[in-house]
């Protein structure tokens, strides 16, 4: 069995429309997973079927629709599964597509989205960019718990400024997910805690990296080495300069 993601724009939204696209997937064979509304007035449904013949047919078929425009029809992507579920899709930087934007209203929507990319295996470098107390240790941490695996702070400004120069053999595990403050561990660090985090980039794990502006202006690193960047703001209009807040990380060397 295979999944799709289908979304189609509603023209006119008459009686009984829904009920038709349904009683077509009926006779074609293909399940319903998950339906909901998707941004006004369109509508996203997840889809399973044990023949892509049946998908053609269907697309082709819809095409002829009056009341309707199907506007995907694809193999289901992590922000489509999200739209589906929580009935919008999340706001992605149209000149730099790894770049996903969310405001604190939505944290319940930002945590879903990073416990997924979190479950995946491998390498992963995620940046994580916002002002102080916006929210972004606390949903790292909570979408690891979602992804069921264990976090490691590298160095962070949660419990006072932690700087760690060695980790435990249980904290190495590169099936954990690494906490690092970009701003503390490139002002603050040391040539051990530096040699440390040098060998947590180059381990097969997940790095969240909390505000990479900073990380690779200070460092070696370069915003290709990230896979995904997250925005977070108090409200869409905020503005994240770092020049405001940098200034605390050094009053106390």
């Amino acid at each position: 069995m295979k999944q799709w993601y289908m979304e189609y724009k509603i023209h006119k939204n008459r009686p009984g429309l829904l009920g038709d696209i349904a009683s077509m997937l009926g006779i074609l064979g293909v399940n319903i997973l998950t339906i909901n509304g998707v941004e006004g007035e369109r509508r996203g449904m997840l889809l399973e079927t044990d023949d892509d013949e049946k998908i053609r047919i269907l697309g082709d078929t819809l095409k002829k629709a009056s009341n309707i425009t199907v506007t995907a029809l694809r193999a289901p992507r992590l922000v489509d599964i999200l739209a589906v579920r929580h009935g919008r899709y999340i706001d992605r930087d149209s000149d730099d597509r790894k770049t996903f934007r969310f405001t604190r209203d939505e944290l319940g929507l930002l945590v879903d989205f990073l416990g997924e990319v979190l479950k995946r295996d491998g390498n992963q470098v995620i940046g994580l960019r916002g002002m102080p107390r916006v929210g972004k240790t606390e949903s790292i941490i909570a979408s690891s718990v979602c992804a069921m695996k264990r976090w490691t702070f590298v160095s962070s400004t949660l419990l006072r400024q932690t700087v760690r120069s060695q980790l435990s053999e249980e904290e190495m595990n590169p099936n954990n997910v690494f906490i690092i403050d970009g701003i503390v561990s490139t002002i603050r660090s040391n040539e051990r805690h530096y040699h440390l985090l040098q060998e947590i980039m180059s381990m097969p794990s997940t790095k969240v990296i909390e505000h990479p502006d900073v990380f690779v202006r200070e460092s070696g690193y370069s915003f290709d080495d990230f896979n995904i960047i997250i925005e977070l703001r108090n409200n869409p209009a905020e503005e994240i300069i770092y020049d405001t807040f940098t200034a605390s990380y050094t009053e106390d060397l």
